[in-house]
């Protein structure tokens, strides 16, 4: 199993910086992706972690409370989210 960290600051940049660690934990089993330090969120990390999501063998998400904000006002909850856990959802 493969763990990433999300910096405190998500935007462009470091969605563009953490890319490769995503595309080389493809295929390794589920990935760990740690955001629960994370305070500011972009539009371009949310699509990250969507794409994510969908194309490997499975992402858990633990989440801050700027994260789950983010994902309520985009309506990402369900796409990034195991909404039965409610370690995801309520930070």
């Amino acid at each position: 199993m493969t763990a990433i960290t999300l910096p405190a600051r998500c935007d462009r940049a470091a969605a563009e910086a953490l890319l490769p660690e995503f595309q080389s934990a493809q295929g390794s089993g589920v990935l760990r992706i740690d955001a629960s330090q994370t305070t500011q969120i972009g539009q371009a990390m949310l699509q990250l972690l969507v794409a994510v999501r969908r194309c490997t063998d499975g992402a858990v998400i633990t989440p801050s409370a700027t994260l789950i904000e983010a994902a309520r006002l985009t309506g990402l909850e369900s796409l990034l989210f195991d909404t039965t856990n409610p370690e995801q959802v309520a930070a």
